[in-house]
């Protein structure tokens, strides 16, 4: 499996200076997988509005009304 960059804060910071130093050499994340990319598009596209059109007008304002209160208690 290909190497990524770490992602912990530390341990980023200290490859960042490496690289930068010429210690080491720079890692390149993987490449996505176009036909992969597609499929997830393609089924994204259809998720939200399938969901909407099966939910009641009750169940949505419920919905609505919860997103609303937890942004509102942040």
């Amino acid at each position: 499996m290909p190497q990524r960059p770490p992602r912990e804060t530390n341990e980023l910071a200290s490859y960042i200076v490496r690289v930068t130093t010429g210690e080491t050499e720079k890692i390149e994340p993987p490449k996505k997988n176009s036909h992969a990319q597609a499929l997830s598009a393609l089924g994204a596209s259809k998720g939200g509005q399938a969901r909407a059109k099966n939910l009641t007008a009750k169940r949505r304002k419920a919905i609505a009304k919860k997103a609303a209160q937890s942004r509102w208690n942040k």
